[in-house]
């Protein structure tokens, strides 16, 4: 049995960045993630959208699809760098083997 685990993190950033700028955060971030053996990152940009409520007094946001394959003791790591980014409105972490 192996110990990886597949997740998926959705993630809301503000709305402030440019493509080149989303670019560079989401490879800081997945850069981060490689120093705890992440593997098999993929990224999907789901753009810019309407927030339904606003958040921080802010009505758009950039959605970010993160999967990976990780040991399960990291994920709590992965949550407080997010938790840190002042960028970072809202995210999700999924377990994808629970599916």
């Amino acid at each position: 049995m192996s110990l990886l685990r597949k997740y998926e993190i959705m993630i809301l950033l503000t709305e402030e960045f440019n493509d080149s700028e989303l670019k560079t955060w989401i490879f800081n971030y997945a850069k981060s993630l490689r120093k705890f053996n992440v593997c098999d990152i993929s990224v999907i940009s789901r753009g810019k959208h309407d927030l339904a409520y606003p958040i921080s007094n802010r009505s758009k946001g950039n959605y970010i699809q993160l999967n990976f394959s990780s040991m399960p003791k990291y994920i709590n790591n992965f949550s407080k760098i997010l938790k840190m980014d002042s960028n970072v409105l809202r995210f999700l972490v999924f377990n994808k083997n629970n599916q």
